[in-house]
């Protein structure tokens, strides 16, 4: 079964890749002026962008041959700066990726423990606060929660930085310090979605009779919950949390550059306003491969945590 799900990933990869890649030619009017700037125009530079991108070429040579390209690495060079395309994107890849993983790690270890209890005690005093607590932080975008959090954490108290960012390999703890704030500022939105989601399936998975069955046998309420109720009422969490990773790239982008973070959020913003198009597309290329790819392997863990659908898959 997962055989035929990499083989239906490759279509849907190579739609993206065309998408990304036909979006350089939406440009309106000259592309090789518009990827050199109202500076660089000369009649040497014009003929070299027509050569280096292929511009003479029909519309699908030049895909194929870009895409032979990006297999091998090879996105371009910035017309800006002259880096190559992979290597900017390398190194300011680890920044945005690590601010993910810390944001959702975040979102689940509040979320998860929040959806249970509000489930088990719905409609008490503890799920209404928790129920209007989510509800504010949905109402908080992201850039002004990264604000209110400068302010108080920074500003105020002084706890972590502002902005800049230390590398883990340099000073661990410095690291947590610079990673802190701007997880944090992804993670609260989450945490409301992620809560309210958990405890609408949990309440329903409370009602079933495999539950009902455990009640009556006297296992412990810990048990019920996490071993028997929990695990059924995971499947939104997981499409969700999974869905989350294109969001938290494309958040990073406004949360990078308010803490002046040297990740790939902030690489695109900058690329965007410098006009820098090969960059711009390289990490759009990016996210969406990234995109599809959690995606699949969120479509994979199904199989491993509901045997219906692994057995399903068998006819």
């Amino acid at each position: 079964m997962i055989g035929k799900k990499v083989l239906a990933l490759i279509p849907i990869m190579l739609a993206v890749s065309f998408l990304t890649f036909f979006l350089l030619n939406l440009l309106p009017g000259c592309v090789e002026c518009q990827v050199l700037g109202p500076q660089g125009v000369t009649p040497a530079a014009l003929e070299a962008v027509r050569a280096d991108l292929r511009l003479d070429d029909p519309l699908p040579v030049r895909y194929i041959g870009w895409l032979g390209d990006a297999l091998q690495g090879d996105l371009g060079r910035s017309y800006q700066t002259r880096q190559e395309v992979s290597t900017a994107i390398m190194e300011r890849l680890p920044v945005t990726v690590e601010i993910a993983v810390v944001s959702l790690l975040m979102s689940l270890v509040v979320a998860i423990p929040l959806g249970v209890l509000t489930a088990y005690r719905a409609g008490g005093p503890f799920d209404k606060v928790v129920t209007g607590t989510t509800f504010g932080l949905l109402s908080i975008p992201n850039f002004m929660m990264a604000l209110l959090l400068i302010y108080v954490f920074a500003v105020r108290y002084g706890w972590f930085p502002a902005t800049g960012w230390t590398r883990l390999t340099a000073d661990p703890v410095g690291n947590l310090r610079s990673v802190f704030m701007p997880a944090f500022a992804l993670a609260t939105a989450n945490v409301a979605v992620f809560t309210r989601l958990l405890r609408t399936d949990m309440i329903a998975t409370l009602q079933e009779d495999h539950v009902m069955l455990a009640r009556s046998k006297g296992l412990p309420t810990w048990r019920i919950l996490l071993r028997h109720a929990l695990r059924p009422s995971s499947f939104s969490l997981l499409t969700v949390a999974g869905l989350t990773v294109g969001n938290l790239l494309g958040g990073a982008v406004i949360v990078e550059e308010i803490f002046a973070l040297p990740g790939i959020g902030r690489l695109l913003l900058s690329s965007i306003f410098q006009r820098d198009l090969l960059i711009v597309q390289g990490v759009v290329l990016l996210i969406t491969i990234a995109y599809v790819v959690v995606n699949f392997t969120v479509d994979i863990l199904y199989s491993f945590l509901d045997p219906r659908i692994r057995q399903g898959g068998r006819h």
